[in-house]
C-alpha cells in the first residue's frame, strides 16, 4: 500500500554537521539522503526537524571546562551526553544537506534552541515534558502515522519515535533511511527499545504497508 493522506514522513536532523566532514558526523550519515528523497516523493505530508543550538549551549562539552565530548553530566532534567559544538544557529553546519529534497516539506521544527536544555526528540525537550508543538500540529492536520527517517538512529530518531508512540501515534522506522552514532552499542539498544515500544521496523522499499 502507498502512503495515505494520514501518514507523515518525519525527516530528522539531516544536517551538514551530522554528515561526514561535520562537527558531529554520524558514520555514513550522508547515505540516508537518496532513500529519504525517494520516500519524500511518495508522501503527501513531510515534516523536517533541524537541530538549532545557540552558541555556548549547555549540551556542548566546551561549555563545561575540563569535560570531554561524549562524557555524561548530570543536568536538572537528567543525564546529558556532552557533545562537540554542532548545529550552531546560522552556521553552515546547521544547514540541511544540500542534496536533501526539502521543497515538499510542510513544516520545519527547530529544536535545541533553549540554552539550558537539549532536545533530541521532535516532540519534547530532554525533560520529556516541554513540548515542541509538533504533536498538536499533527493532530490538527489529522495525521495519525509517523514514519521516521534521518539521524541519528540511537538519539534523535529513537527519542522521536518513542515519544510519538507515547503520544498515541502509529510509528514506523525506516531502518535503511537512518544511521546511528553507536556509542557503546547504543544503536542495538535503540532498535530494541523502539521495537519494544511498538514501533514498526521497515525498509524503504516496503514502507508503509
Amino acid at each position: 500500500m502507498r502512503p495515505t493522506d494520514t501518514d507523515v514522513l518525519l525527516v530528522i536532523d539531516v544536517q551538514n554537521d551530522f554528515c561526514p566532514g561535520g562537527a558531529l558526523a554520524v558514520p555514513d550519515g550522508d547515505a540516508v539522503v537518496p532513500a529519504i528523497n525517494r520516500l519524500a516523493e511518495r508522501f503527501a505530508h513531510v515534516v523536517l526537524t533541524q537541530d538549532w543550538h545557540p552558541a555556548g549551549h549547555s549540551s556542548f562539552a566546551s561549555s563545561h571546562p575540563g569535560r570531554a565530548p561524549f562524557s555524561s553530566l548530570a543536568m536538572p532534567y537528567g543525564a546529558q551526553t556532552l557533545w562537540p559544538d554542532h548545529c550552531v544557529q546560522g552556521t553552515d553546519g546547521a544547514a540541511f544537506r544540500p542534496d536533501l529534497a526539502v521543497t515538499r516539506a510542510e513544516l520545519i521544527v527547530r529544536k535545541g534552541f533553549r540554552p539550558a536544555i537539549d532536545s533530541y526528540s521532535a516532540f519534547f525537550e530532554n525533560d520529556r515534558t516541554t513540548p515542541t508543538g509538533l504533536a498538536g500540529y499533527l493532530r490538527e492536520r489529522g495525521l495519525t502515522r509517523v514514519v521516521c527517517v534521518g539521524l541519528a538512529t540511537d538519539f534523535c530518531v529513537r527519542f522521536s519515535a518513542e515519544d510519538a508512540r507515547r503520544l498515541g501515534f502509529e510509528v514506523v522506522l525506516v531502518e535503511d533511511a537512518c544511521r546511528g552514532i553507536d556509542l557503546d552499542g547504543s544503536v542495538a539498544a535503540a532498535m530494541a527499545a523502539m521495537a519494544g515500544a511498538g514501533v514498526t521496523i521497515a525498509a524503504s522499499g516496503q514502507e508503509p504497508t
